[in-house]
Parts: structure tokens; C-alpha cells; sequence
């Protein structure tokens, strides 16, 4: 069986956690390994992912990976996806966008 690994890295702005470890990890960036294996018997190439990991390497200057924790490139977007949220504006219900109550000033 064919397979392919790729790498990636991905940055995570805010704390977040991994599924199967109680370990809060810091902000920060890193790498993701991909394993995918060719699926046989089709008319076009296609893969399968069999494996994704999070390198988390160690402190200190020139340190290697110290950890290879298990995922999968499902669960890494969505914990971007709640990342990128965590960052976004919040909207109060009832407010009214700065365009409509910059003009509301004007009744009289």
C-alpha cells in the first residue's frame, strides 16, 4: 500500500487542548504531521488519512520534538476554528451598527 506523509504548521493564538490528554497547551505554533494512505481499486487517485499528529517540541534552544500527541485534521480545524472565534468582536443584542446610530442623532 501506497502512503504519503505531509507536514504543516499550524498557530493557535490562545491555549487549547488536545483530545486524550489532560495537558493545557500554550499559544503558540506547530507542527502537524499527516499520514495518508492510497485508496486502491478506484479510477483517480485518492487518499485516506491514517494518522495526524502534533509535534510539541521542548524548551530550550536546538531541542527536538519531545512529544508526537495524536489527532486528526478534523479536530485541528475545528479547535482553529474556535481559536479564530475567540478573537472576534462579540455583538450586544440590541445594538444597532456605528453607521445607523451615527445618523440617529440627527432627529429632532
Amino acid at each position: 500500500m501506497f502512503t504519503r506523509t505531509s507536514t504543516s504548521v499550524v498557530e493557535f493564538k490562545h491555549a487549547f487542548v488536545v483530545p486524550g490528554s489532560d495537558k493545557e497547551f500554550p499559544p503558540g505554533r506547530y507542527e502537524v504531521l499527516v499520514e495518508e494512505e492510497l485508496l486502491e481499486g478506484l479510477s483517480f487517485a485518492a487518499y485516506r488519512e491514517t494518522g495526524a499528529y502534533l509535534l510539541v517540541y521542548g524548551k530550550g534552544h536546538n531541542s527536538g520534538p519531545t512529544e508526537m500527541r495524536p489527532t486528526s485534521s478534523a479536530y485541528l480545524s475545528l479547535a482553529l476554528k474556535r481559536d479564530a472565534l475567540l478573537d472576534a468582536p462579540v455583538e450586544r443584542a440590541g445594538s444597532a451598527p456605528p453607521s445607523e446610530m451615527a445618523g440617529s442623532s440627527n432627529e429632532g
